[in-house]
């Protein structure tokens, strides 16, 4: 989910901010086993000190820490917070230097001649959702989603038409509920168990739940998941009981781990063979140039 608060533009815009003047506390990760530098890695202390001089000044803000650790950049630690307003709520990362007196705000890009190649390669391994388009297709669009999530379904429009006029495109599905949504896991595991039981159903049941997201609370969620699982052509009561199991929120919970391992942390996030993009906002023609030309590269 993107989020637009003008106090949190203040740190999306600034490129290197003074995390603390004073020495801070801090811990450091062990050395790898192939002798690389350990990182320094800031304290919950020192963050929380530091989001709260950054943001304590808007009441309406609120945040949560989810990740202190190193980062694929050498000597950089890479902190995930948890950021909550009156617009939403947004996953936000930045790195620490590793004398801990700088954070750098933005994404640490891969870097080569094939760049997403590593991560397309994760992708193909580990996919393990819904997709639609021909199986053969030259580009694979994987999509990580939380159905409670108001940019995902603004964005789902965009890729409906992309899966209906572009053949050279498989679109998987991967859910990414966030923790700060109060009913999204439980829509993952419906979907989850929809879209084992029909490919058809589940976009169905994905626009469904879009189409009545506003109406859909913690206490009713039960309720309304059953009567649009219904209407989506699957018996309600067995998605249901499927639902209630452990091994489908084990499924879930790996399209999770699979997202936060090439560094998801908002929704909706797409990779088009491995290149990853937010998806909220990108204009049509821009999404289809972007798999046209990933088509061409692939063959």
């Amino acid at each position: 989910m993107q989020f637009h608060s003008k106090a949190i533009s203040i740190l999306f815009v600034l490129t290197t901010l003074a995390v603390a003047q004073q020495k801070p506390l801090a811990r450091t990760s062990p050395k790898s086993a192939i002798g690389k530098p350990a990182t320094n890695l800031p304290s919950e202390e020192v963050v929380n000190a530091f989001m709260q001089q950054m943001f304590g000044y808007d009441s309406s803000l609120s945040w949560k820490i989810t990740s202190i650790k190193p980062s694929e950049a050498e000597g950089l630690a890479e902190v995930d917070v948890a950021i909550q307003g009156p617009q939403g709520a947004q996953g936000q990362k930045f790195y620490v230097s590793p004398d801990n007196r700088h954070a750098v705000v933005g994404q640490i890009l891969p870097f080569g001649e094939h760049p997403f190649e590593a991560a397309r390669k994760e992708l193909e391994k580990r996919i393990n959702g819904p997709s639609r388009g021909p199986a053969t297709a030259p580009v694979t669009l994987v999509e990580f989603s939380d159905l409670q999530c108001p940019h995902c379904k603004e964005a789902q429009p965009t890729l409906d038409k992309l899966a209906s006029e572009e053949k050279d495109v498989r679109i998987v599905f991967q859910n990414f509920p966030l923790p700060m949504h109060d009913w999204a896991m439980k829509a993952a595991e419906h979907a989850d168990c929809i879209g084992r039981s029909s490919s058809d159903a589940f976009w169905k049941f994905v626009q469904s739940v879009y189409g009545v997201q506003s109406e859909i609370t913690a206490a009713n969620a039960d309720e309304k998941f059953k009567a649009l699982a219904d209407s989506a052509g699957v018996n309600s009561a067995e998605i249901a009981a499927c639902a209630a199991k452990p091994e489908t929120t084990t499924r879930v919970e790996r399209s999770m781990d699979l997202g936060k391992s090439l560094d998801v942390n908002s929704t909706p996030t797409i990779f088009i063979n491995g290149r990853m993009l937010s998806a909220g906002g990108i204009p049509y023609d821009v999404l289809k140039k972007l798999v046209d030309f990933a088509a061409k590269e692939a063959k």
